[in-house]
């Protein structure tokens, strides 16, 4: 999970800036490890897509769906293996 404070910065959580008001940078990182395990941020995600859907303000012909945030289930199909686009195998260099 990434941060924007902290991203836009690049420093680390130990390095948090105290003047920003949020804590210590401990403290921030638990707070948000335990909003994510509590799933606050999926819940967050799917208001603000109801609520822009119910709006018409998303356009889902141009949704991407990445296999990072979609489950594969077991027992899927596995691809086939790439073929070789070499004329004859390799020699072995190691025997």
């Amino acid at each position: 999970m990434r941060d924007p404070v902290r991203a836009a910065y690049r420093i680390r959580w130990e390095f948090l800036p105290r003047e920003l008001g949020f804590g210590s940078g401990m403290t921030c990182w638990r707070r948000l490890r335990d909003w994510h395990e509590a799933g606050v941020w999926e819940a967050l995600h799917q208001a603000l897509l109801v609520e822009l859907h119910t709006a018409r303000q998303l356009d889902w012909s141009r949704a991407v769906i990445d296999s990072s945030h979609v489950r594969a289930l077991k027992g899927g199909p596995k691809p086939a293996g790439a073929r070789s686009t070499a004329a004859e195998r390799a020699p072995s260099t190691t025997s």
